[in-house]
């Protein structure tokens, strides 16, 4: 694992961060990366389960929104749906999870987005004592608390299946 300098990587995630003097730190992985949870994990040296997943869904009104979700879990879209009193929701396009975030897909953070999206997390995330969530790049990852994710109004939910 290496853990990098704050000073030497910059994206608009740890600079949300650093705005805000939340702490962090921050860990890259160089080389060959896979956009998954399971890989971050292997190379974090933790359970899946402390890795965060930041997923952006649109509705059929094409209105966005984020969901956290711990790595080893997938997301129930008929609850999220409910959640959100929304007749249709599904993962949004390349084009529009960039144009509301501005991050590439391995890379979404919920911090230093472009639009005001609501922001939705796993109820279980506020209860670990620190977590691993994508920091703007992939391959890039904060470890932080879950106190900062309700500090920026994150709201808990119950979606995994």
């Amino acid at each position: 694992m290496r853990q990098s300098n704050k000073n030497s990587l910059k994206t608009p995630a740890t600079r949300f961060l650093d705005q805000r003097h939340f702490p962090y730190e921050i860990y890259e992985c160089t080389g060959e990366i896979e956009g998954t949870a399971e890989f971050m994990a292997n190379f974090l040296g933790v359970p899946c389960y402390e890795v965060i997943k930041s997923i952006v869904f649109m509705d059929e009104k094409y209105h966005g929104y984020m969901v956290l979700q711990h790595g080893d879990q997938t997301i129930d879209t008929k609850l999220l749906r409910k959640i959100l009193g929304v007749k249709s929701v599904r993962a949004a396009p390349y084009d529009y999870a960039h144009k509301w975030t501005g991050y590439e897909f391995g890379g979404t953070s919920p911090f230093g987005i472009k639009a005001n999206i609501p922001i939705y997390a796993e109820r279980t995330i506020f209860e670990m004592e620190s977590l691993f969530i994508n920091g703007g790049k992939r391959g890039v990852n904060v470890k932080i608390t879950p106190d900062i994710l309700r500090q920026i109004g994150v709201i808990p939910v119950e979606v995994s299946k």
